[in-house]
């Protein structure tokens, strides 16, 4: 060790720490005139444990991992450092020692490696990540539930209140809402919310929360429908508390548009199809007009809604598709074209088997919603594109 007085010793289990630090990288910074936010913060102020922190200024997760800490201390050490000092190193057990010259020295076996640490005073004040306000709600639930939406964001929107999620809840239903320029996606569910007091009653909340936080959410929920997640609130922050983890994240400040004003409801026209006949024949459209060709727009897909037969059809200079899907259609004849990526992601996002397209003209916007009668509430809307033919 350097001449420095050891200011922090820990000694962790090698995998449980290289584990622990992989939802940590996706919410420290990569390129920042910051230092301390490319880094995390390491507290060891027990015997037994420290916390482990990440963020980027806009979101972060805090977490706790078993240790023996020789010497109780803290302090920053970049991540890409941190994590591939682990990667490389074989053994066991990874012995992390600090000196006051902020030198880290990593020792595990035969093998050590030394790089520079920061003082854990440089680390940007994070949010209080218990508050008054706050609900409990289904982690299995809530993924769900973002994930529909989340093709529907908005990203750089001028808009600032577009790129993110709306999260409202009340009593024991949560809706959530995204939207852009050209698709809109409502998802509501009976989510069992309850106060921190214990009562659904007044369970009122409305917040918009960042797109990048979404999808890094979205990682972290579980799919089992017993695991449950603590939401707490503030006028400028959200956190969810898990079982062994904590993320927090700045939230946008804004009015949501009136989304319930720009959805058609009184639609003429109404196609009724199986879901993955219809999404198999846009995936082949997609062959065309996701083709990438130096010069060239991505072409658009067109859907033609005849009798009993929905043709779906695109063309461009990488060539031309065709396919025809069964359809129960109600009303006139259509023709109509889409951007093919948002169909699908509109047509994929329906839990249901059967999905219906509600329709009027062909420059009106579109409704996709589940046909069966499962609980909860979706409507997927997107707006067409302008042809010359």
């Amino acid at each position: 060790m350097a001449d420095g007085k050891v200011i922090m010793k820990i000694v962790f289990n090698r995998q449980e720490i290289s584990n622990k630090i992989a939802p940590l990288m996706n919410v420290v910074s990569n390129k920042s005139t910051i230092p301390a936010l490319e880094g995390i913060l390491i507290e060891a102020n027990e015997a037994d444990r420290c916390t482990l922190t990440g963020f980027d200024d806009e979101k972060g997760i805090k977490l706790e991992v078993e240790c023996d800490v020789l010497e109780t201390g803290s302090c920053i050490i970049n991540a890409q450092k941190f994590n591939q000092t682990l990667k490389v190193m074989n053994g066991e057990e990874i012995i992390l020692t600090v000196d006051s010259k902020l030198l880290a020295h990593f020792e595990c076996g035969k093998s050590s490696h030394k790089t520079g640490a920061l003082k854990a005073e440089e680390f940007p004040q994070i949010p209080d990540l218990v508050t008054e306000k706050g609900f409990t709600v289904g982690q299995a639930t809530l993924k769900e539930m973002l994930s529909k939406v989340s093709y529907a964001m908005g990203v750089n929107d001028p808009r600032p209140v577009l790129n993110g999620c709306l999260v409202k809840t009340e009593q024991d239903n949560i809706n959530i809402v995204s939207c852009d320029s050209f698709k809109l996606a409502v998802c509501e569910s009976e989510a069992h919310l309850k106060t921190l007091e214990g009562s659904s009653r007044g369970a009122e909340y409305s917040f918009i929360v960042p797109v990048k936080s979404v999808n890094e959410l979205v990682k972290l929920l579980s799919d089992d429908k017993e695991a449950v997640a603590t939401v707490y609130m503030s006028y400028k922050n959200m956190v969810v508390v898990f079982e062994d983890l904590t993320f927090f994240t700045r939230l946008i400040n804004g009015e949501y548009i009136d989304y319930n004003r720009i959805i058609i409801k009184n639609h003429k026209i109404s196609v009724k199809a199986q879901k993955q006949e219809l999404l198999a024949a846009l995936e082949k459209a997609s062959l065309i007009t996701e083709e990438r060709i130096a010069g060239s727009v991505r072409s658009h897909v067109r859907i033609e809604a005849v009798g009993d037969i929905l043709k779906v059809s695109a063309v461009s200079s990488a060539g031309s598709i065709y396919d025809e899907v069964n359809i129960e259609h109600e009303g006139d004849d259509i023709s109509i074209a889409f951007n093919n990526r948002f169909l699908i992601d509109s047509i994929r996002a329906c839990r249901s088997n059967v999905v219906k397209l509600s329709l009027s003209s062909p420059l009106m916007s579109i409704n996709v919603e589940p046909c069966d009668d499962e609980d909860g509430k979706e409507l997927f809307m997107l707006l067409p594109v302008r042809t010359k033919d």
